[in-house]
């Protein structure tokens, strides 16, 4: 199934991505950092759901409460229902 997030307090607007069997595959981010998005993206693709959460929730960026990576969490946390 495919979510979409409305991130709060990053650069990046929104994220898209797909949950499979428990999986996370495609996500894209809509503005942000290009390079360092991609390589999230990259890098969580087909990772366990609650493994993302566990790895990225809590993360910040500079002076700011969350990150984009800490809202991808915040996402996946919301598509599992948790």
């Amino acid at each position: 199934m495919t979510y979409s997030y409305k991130t709060k307090g990053t650069c990046s607007s929104k994220i898209s991505f797909d949950l499979e069997e428990g999986k996370i595959k495609n996500v894209s981010f809509t503005g942000g950092c290009n390079g360092n998005l991609k390589a999230i993206s990259r890098l969580v693709e087909g990772m366990e759901a609650e493994k993302i959460i566990e790895l990225l929730s809590g993360n910040t960026c500079g002076f700011k409460n969350t990150s984009c990576a800490d809202q991808l969490a915040a996402a996946v946390k919301e598509a599992l229902g948790a």
